[in-house]
C-alpha cells in the first residue's frame, strides 16, 4: 500500500504513524535504533506490506497491469488503491481528507529530527505540492505516476499506467474496495498484537 493507506491503518496512533509512513527507509533490523512506539509502526508496515504482496485480490489487480508494467505493476496498484481510499475517504474516516492530511504533515514537522534523510528530503515536496490530498483527484495520480517514472529513469513507463487506471477504473475500485475492508480488520488485529507485545508475523 501506498502513503495514506499506511498512515491510515496507524490508527491515530502517532509514533505507530511515524514509524508506519517511514519504513520502506528502514532496513532489516535498523528498525530496532527507534523507540519502542516508532518500530512497532515499522513492524505493523512490514505486515501490511506482505498481507498486500500475498492477497488475490490485489494479485488480480497487479495481474491486470503485468503486461505493459512488468514488476512495477504492484507499485502502480499501490497509487491506484490510495487514490481510492482519498477520493472515498467520507466512507472510512469523519475528519474531513484536507483537514486529515495538514495533521499528519504537522505531525512530520514535529518529528522531524528523527526521520531518516530520505524522507527529510521528499517531506518538502510532500507537503507544498499536498500530495496526500491530491490522490483524491486523478491529476494528482498521473502527477504521482510521472514523478515515479523519473525516478527509475524512465524504465517503467509509469506515466503511461493513469490510461490503465481510466480504461478499467470500475474494475480497480471494486478491487479495492472488497480488498481494503480484509486489510483494516488484518491492521487491527496486528495492531492489537502489538500493543499486547506479541509477534506482528
Amino acid at each position: 500500500m501506498n502513503f495514506l493507506a499506511h498512515i491510515y491503518l496507524s490508527f491515530n496512533n502517532d509514533n505507530l504513524t511515524i514509524g508506519n509512513f517511514i519504513a520502506d527507509s528502514i532496513r532489516g533490523n535498523k528498525y530496532l535504533h527507534f523507540p519502542e512506539e516508532i518500530q512497532k509502526g515499522i513492524l505493523l508496515h512490514r505486515a501490511i506490506d506482505s498481507f498486500t504482496d500475498a492477497h488475490p485480490t490485489f494479485r488480480k489487480s497487479t495481474k491486470r497491469l503485468h503486461p505493459n508494467y512488468s514488476h512495477y505493476s504492484g507499485v502502480i496498484v499501490d497509487i491506484y488503491y490510495d487514490h481510492f481510499l482519498a477520493k472515498n475517504w467520507s466512507a472510512y474516516c469523519d475528519i474531513p481528507l484536507v483537514d486529515y492530511t495538514e495533521n499528519f504533515y504537522s505531525l512530520l514537522e514535529n518529528h522531524y529530527s528523527i526521520l531518516p534523510e530520505r524522507v527529510q528530503h521528499m517531506m518538502p515536496y510532500m507537503v507544498s505540492d499536498n500530495w496526500i490530498y491530491n490522490y483524491s483527484k486523478l491529476k494528482g495520480i498521473a502527477t504521482a505516476l510521472t514523478n515515479i517514472n523519473r525516478r527509475t529513469k524512465y524504465k517503467s513507463n509509469m506515466h503511461l499506467a493513469i490510461g490503465d487506471l481510466e480504461e478499467h477504473y470500475v474494475d480497480f475500485e471494486a478491487e479495492f474496495t472488497s480488498f481494503f475492508e480484509e486489510l483494516i480488520t488484518f491492521s487491527k488485529q496486528k495492531h492489537h498484537s502489538l500493543r499486547n507485545g506479541k509477534s506482528v508475523f
